[in-house]
Parts: structure tokens; sequence; C-alpha cells
């Protein structure tokens, strides 16, 4: 086994959940390139003094339901997975990757009925201790389009990193932020603000995601006025949504727009009512990622972008929004953009003022 499949293990058991003696651990094996990284972590969690169970999931069984399942199935909260979370202590949850389109020949409203039983399954996620990481395969390279070697390497070399030393360069952005209460940004076709008091700004220092390297926060619900443009697409259950216009007025959606699977997208912000609620402000601080490879674990931590979340907000940030769909969307600040924290400018073209 390569021996940094185990150092990114000790990080996800002993850092990231810190499995302690006694603590129930799931770890969900999401494709088979993740059993490398699932059995570090399984034997980590030993040591820990920790009861780790894995379970097995694929893009390729979500298919099978969505495309022969009758309207009852593919709606269906799986009753085990739902217990799993719910007896789990830790949870760690190893991605791997399957084609970017192998949902696209599927319609629209069963993705997103399949999708909204999956995030009350996820949403259980929250009472644990839990990180989710991505593990490259030669699918994801391609979609990156990198070499699979230099894949592999761009992600254990963002991910085995000394996180508690990284945590200091993101405190002095959310020690920032959290000094105000109203945020605007602006860049291209953009101008939306909102209102940050009485939430918490979270820096993302390796304990929720791997590789890591955020700050985000959950804006208050009504106070969210303005339009948004995203340079990147949206991908959402193996479908890209390119061109994505957003506008909200006292927190109301009141426009949505892209410039492909424009249907796609309304399907998505009508799950439920909280499905078209700004959930989450996010600020992308790991400069070792510097390229946008359609997956949402990278994505959202490229140093010098944002990105905004549509639905559930998070409990620790203090949101009120309890929907099952969580979306994150990233729009490109690095050449055109800025960030105004109670009217003075924080951030500039992707560089922050710390």
């Amino acid at each position: 086994m390569d021996r940094r499949w185990r150092e990114l293990a000790k990080i996800l058991v002993n850092y990231s959940v810190e499995v302690k003696k006694g603590d129930k651990v799931m770890i969900t094996m999401l494709e088979p390139e993740t059993e490398p990284l699932a059995r570090a972590c399984f034997e980590e969690a030993i040591k820990a003094g920790g009861f780790p169970f894995i379970e097995y999931q694929s893009a390729y069984l979500e298919k099978g339901l969505m495309m022969y399942g009758t309207e009852k199935q593919v709606s269906w909260v799986n009753e085990m997975s739902l217990y799993g979370m719910q007896w789990a202590d830790c949870y760690i949850g190893l991605r791997g990757a399957r084609s970017p389109y192998e949902f696209s020949a599927i319609p629209g409203d069963r993705i997103a009925a399949h999708k909204k039983a999956m995030g009350k399954i996820s949403a259980e996620r929250n009472r644990t201790r839990w990180v989710l990481t991505r593990v490259p395969n030669e699918s994801f390279a391609q979609q990156a389009k990198m070499p699979f070697e230099e894949m592999m390497d761009f992600y254990f070399d963002a991910s085995v990193r000394d996180w508690k030393k990284e945590r200091g360069q993101l405190l002095k952005v959310r020690d920032l932020l959290a000094s105000g209460h109203h945020v605007r940004v602006t860049g291209k076709e953009t101008d939306i603000s909102f209102d940050t008091e009485g939430r918490v700004y979270v820096a993302a220092d390796g304990h929720i995601n791997m590789p890591d390297g955020e700050v985000y926060t959950c804006p208050v619900e009504t106070s969210v006025n303005g339009n948004v443009y995203f340079e990147f697409p949206g991908a959402y259950a193996g479908n890209y949504i390119e061109g994505i216009r957003l506008q909200f007025e006292n927190g109301r959606l009141t426009r949505c727009q892209a410039e492909t699977n424009e249907e796609l997208l309304k399907e998505i912000l009508s799950i439920d009512s909280g499905a078209a609620v700004l959930g989450e402000f996010g600020i992308g601080l790991n400069y070792g990622i510097s390229r946008y490879c359609g997956d949402i674990l990278y994505d959202e931590k490229i140093g010098g972008t944002i990105h905004f979340a549509m639905g559930r907000g998070y409990p620790e940030c203090l949101g009120n929004d309890g929907s099952a769909l969580h979306w994150d969307i990233i729009k490109d600040t690095r050449k055109e953009g800025a960030v105004y924290l109670d009217g003075r400018k924080v951030m500039e073209n992707g560089e922050w003022f710390v």
C-alpha cells in the first residue's frame, strides 16, 4: 500500500474526526478506488479504540435505482443508511469518482427526487464528527484535465498537510469577517449583499473536508439582496449547469437562469421550500488548489474564489434553513471581484487584506 494512504488515514481518523475509545465510526466507501483508504481508516480507527463499520455505495447503484425504480423507490430514504448515520459518533465519507455524465440521461425530476431522499440521510451527518474526501481515479483525472499520476500527487499534496499550521492563516480571514455585520460581493454581473449579524464564521481546517481550506457562514436568510453570476458551472448529479444567474429580493429568489440545463436548475431549486434560499457564503483559501476540477470538495477551496450554497445552512453557523438541498456553486473573483465588509473593501481579485 502507498504510504500516503496511511498518512492521510491518520489525519482523517485522529485529527479530522478525532476518534476516541468506544466511538462508533461509520465509513462510507463510495466506489472501489476508495478501498485502500477505507482499509487504512478502518485500521487507524481500531488503533484509536473505535468500532468502525464500512458500507459500500456506488453511482452505478444510484443510476440503476433512478433508471428502473418506481416513483416510490426513487424517493426512498434508505433505512439502513439512515440508521448508520444516526448510530455513528464519527462519520468518514470516502467518495470515489465516476463519469460526471453518468446521470445525464436520467430525467431531472427523478434525480431531484432521489437527491432529496439522500439529503435527508446526509442531514443526519451534522450530529456526528464528520469528514468527507474525494479520492481521485482516472475518470476524475480526465474530468480535471490532468494525467492520473499528477492528479494523485495533487490530491495528496493538497491533503497531507500540517493542518494545525494551516489553521492560523484561516483564522485571520475568519476573524476579519466576524468583526463586521454586512457583506457585499461585486464582480462580473454581480452585486449581492447580505447581513451576517448573529451568525458564526467557521474556519474549515481539515475537520470537515479533505482537502480543506475555506471560511464560511450562513447569511441572515431574509437579508439577501441583489444578483450573482457564476463563472464556473454548477455540478449536480453528473450534470453541469453553465452560466447560472440568480437574483434575490429580501431573501426571496426572484430569478434563476442558466445558459445550459435551465430546467434542471429550476427543478433543483424547487426540491422543497428551503431549496431556493441562500444558505451559505464561503471563501476559498487553499491557494494550492488553483484549477477547477468539476468537483465541489476541491473547487470550493480554490484560493481567491468565493461560493454560495443554495438550501440547507449549517447549524454551527446558526443558519435556519433546513432544506434537504445543500448545493455549492463557485464564483471566480480572482480576476474581477471584490468583497466589502461594512462598506470597507477587504478582498480584491482574490487577495485578502489581512
